[in-house]
């Protein structure tokens, strides 16, 4: 039996990994601004606890993690999911709008994560999964603030499996694609409000598709909940897991991307070092 720690955890993939793990008879600790939502939707449970937190409120990360634990007296799997994306071209963007996605995306993540780790260490074993995207291993346009963030998810996992995989502690980045959730919804994506002409035929483009893949999304969001509670009963796992084809297919596209670039420019790369002595 395992321990969850879920923020994020009234809707999306949040709610769906709550649904699954109690399905399977584990301990949860469901997580959001307002935990009435994980009531309603789940009801009395022995093995659920919900608990209210705004990942932005430091303080309030600590007390979460201490109802957990003198709930159930542990933490196995950490999973943070809470986040929301920004949709408008760089310049689009408000210096409030970046501070307030940063604020949940990366230093909600980060506060948490602090807040579990001195019991996971205690313990010498657990599990961090933090939801990324195929945004964090490739940005474009109308999404380059939003993938910024994952951008630093990303970096921060790998630190973090790096310094802790001596203790037991094995974190991963969760790299969704384009999965049918709300995420293209105003309940999950804020838009900026300012448009500029020039980013018509780009951020603007974009702005489009997205009202028009709204959960018309090729990723099933079911099958990414049964392969995360799966996942973690995996042997010596990776940082990084990739979930959905089109995540599969840009991965592979920047890849060969990556790998031309070498070619081209690998003497001008290679020529700044300093001479070999012999």
């Amino acid at each position: 039996m395992h321990t969850w720690f879920i923020t994020g955890a009234s809707r999306g993939f949040g709610a769906l990994i709550v649904e699954k793990a109690l399905a399977k008879g584990d301990q949860v600790v469901a997580t959001a601004r307002n935990p009435k939502a994980i009531v309603d939707r789940f009801g009395a449970h022995a093995n659920l606890l919900a608990v209210a937190l705004d990942v932005t409120d430091e303080a309030q990360a600590h007390q979460a993690v201490k109802e957990a634990i003198a709930r159930f007296g542990r933490i196995d799997v950490l999973v943070n999911n809470a986040g929301y994306g920004l949709l408008g071209a760089v310049e689009e963007a408000s210096g409030t709008e970046v501070e307030a996605l940063y604020q949940t995306n990366v230093f909600g993540l980060l506060s948490v994560t602090r807040a579990v780790l001195p019991h996971m260490r205690r313990q010498r074993s657990g599990r961090i999964l933090n939801f990324s995207s195929i945004g964090g291993y490739r940005s474009g346009s109308g999404f380059g603030v939003y993938c910024s963030t994952k951008f630093a998810v990303e970096g921060l996992t790998e630190a973090l499996a790096d310094e802790l995989k001596p203790l037991g502690i094995y974190p991963t980045a969760i790299e969704p694609g384009y999965f049918r959730t709300d995420f293209l919804d105003s309940t999950s994506l804020s838009i900026s409000p300012i448009e500029i002409d020039d980013y018509a035929q780009t951020a603007g483009a974009v702005r489009s598709k997205a009202r028009e893949i709204s959960h018309n999304q090729p990723g099933n969001p079911d099958k990414l909940a049964e392969v995360v509670i799966s996942f973690v009963d995996a042997k010596d796992p990776p940082v990084r897991l990739p979930l959905g084809s089109d995540t599969v297919a840009a991965i592979e596209a920047k890849h060969a991307s990556d790998r031309e670039l070498l070619a081209q420019w690998r003497q001008v790369s290679a020529s700044t070092d300093f001479p070999q002595a012999l």
